[in-house]
């Protein structure tokens, strides 16, 4: 489980079919093999590591679901370490599992703010919510706006400059988890069973 809140941003060391490794510094602190670090939004699970870089083993879903294919070489990356109990709580309940991708359409500023429009399908669009929490690239925001096509979050310029958004630009793809209560809530409310009381049942049976 994660926060949001990015420690450091790390380089892509390689990408060798199923294998990453990634360079970085900070939190190499107390790493130990399985260890799970948050990487652009997603729970990576350390399977190597030199005082230089980690590595992980990467699945063919997380791929399909995820930007990963899209990183260059020396490419920044978020990085966060797992949660600790007793932590300071800073950003917003993160588990590391990417729901799908977007697409940065604009990006404006507004005094001290940074505005970020992202276009994204539908079914990550109707968990996303204004004023409620979204991860991008693993970084905790609030919601702007969210409307049928695309939603906004904004960033202090600090937050921008420690993550891997100081190198986004219009066109860039980010990893999208959205709030892990819209997705319980939304399944709850479209889960079906054969017991459901629905006008079809009624009908069927005479009513």
């Amino acid at each position: 489980m994660f926060t949001g809140i990015i420690e450091e941003t790390g380089q892509l060391k390689s990408l060798n079919g199923g294998r990453i490794e990634i360079n970085c510094a900070k939190i190499l602190s107390d790493i130990k093999i399985g260890d799970s670090i948050c990487t652009n939004g997603i729970c990576l699970t350390v399977t190597d590591f030199t005082e230089k870089y980690f590595a992980a083993d990467v699945m063919p879903e997380t791929f399909r679901k995820t930007s990963l294919e899209e990183l260059n070489i020396g490419g920044a990356v978020n990085l966060e370490r797992a949660m600790k109990v007793g932590d300071r709580f800073g950003g917003h309940i993160v588990s590391g599992h990417i729901d799908g991708t977007g697409k940065i359409t604009n990006i404006r500023t507004d005094g001290n703010a940074i505005f970020i429009n992202i276009s994204a399908e539908n079914f990550l669009l109707k968990q996303i919510a204004a004023k409620g929490s979204v991860a991008l690239d693993g970084i905790s925001l609030t919601v702007v706006d969210a409307g049928a096509e695309n939603f906004s979050v904004s960033m202090i310029p600090h937050t921008r400059a420690v993550t891997n958004f100081n190198f986004k630009r219009v066109g860039s793809i980010v990893n999208i988890e959205t709030d892990i209560l819209a997705k319980y809530i939304e399944r709850l409310m479209n889960f079906k069973t054969s017991n459901d009381l629905t006008r079809e049942f009624l009908i069927e049976n005479g009513f």
